[in-house]
């Protein structure tokens, strides 16, 4: 096996399960192995231009396959499912609490969302959620500063919205 086979089996291997979890929160189960497949394939035919690490590119990649080939509707229906699918599998408090956090999700725009999604669910610092999304460091903190202030609005404005305490609580786990 050659070095570049070598290292990108390794990439493939550390960072495929991740990637496809970002898709799957961005787009649903039904389109991630696709996606998750031409990301890497383009990885595969760009492998020099790979950064270490690699993770936050590959993101950035598979951000731009979603963005080419599914169109916002498809998205928007794949991902309710895929919450839906998420809330019915915990117990009624944590429900109710998830379904309070996902509903106040889908008042935002997918843009925010997606920032959200990134550092909250995906774990990427915001320096590495940035190049993912193709922007400085400070405009992602920005834009991420108010992607949490809009969604602790929105959750304080949801009937079912949890405690204020945990509202606050939760603000703060996502700083």
């Amino acid at each position: 096996m050659t070095d570049d086979s070598q290292r990108f089996t390794t990439m493939y291997d550390e960072c495929r399960q991740r990637v496809w979890a970002y898709v799957v929160s961005q787009a649903g189960r039904q389109v991630a192995d696709e996606v998750v497949s031409e990301t890497f394939a383009i990885a595969w035919r760009r492998f020099d231009d790979v950064p270490d690490p690699a993770l936050p590119w590959l993101l950035g990649v598979a951000r731009n396959v979603l963005r080419d080939n599914i169109r916002a509707e498809i998205r928007r229906e794949s991902l309710a499912g895929e919450l839906r699918a998420w809330t019915e599998e915990d117990h009624a408090e944590q429900v109710a609490e998830r379904l309070a956090v996902l509903k106040a999700m889908t008042s935002l725009t997918q843009d925010e969302r997606e920032l959200l999604i990134l550092v909250a669910w995906q774990g990427l610092t915001p320096r590495d959620a940035a190049r993912a999304v193709g922007c400085s460091p400070t405009a992602f903190r920005v834009r991420l500063h108010r992607a949490r202030k809009r969604l602790v609005q929105a959750m304080k404005a949801t009937p079912t919205a949890p405690s204020q305490s945990r509202v606050r609580n939760l603000s703060e786990e996502w700083s």
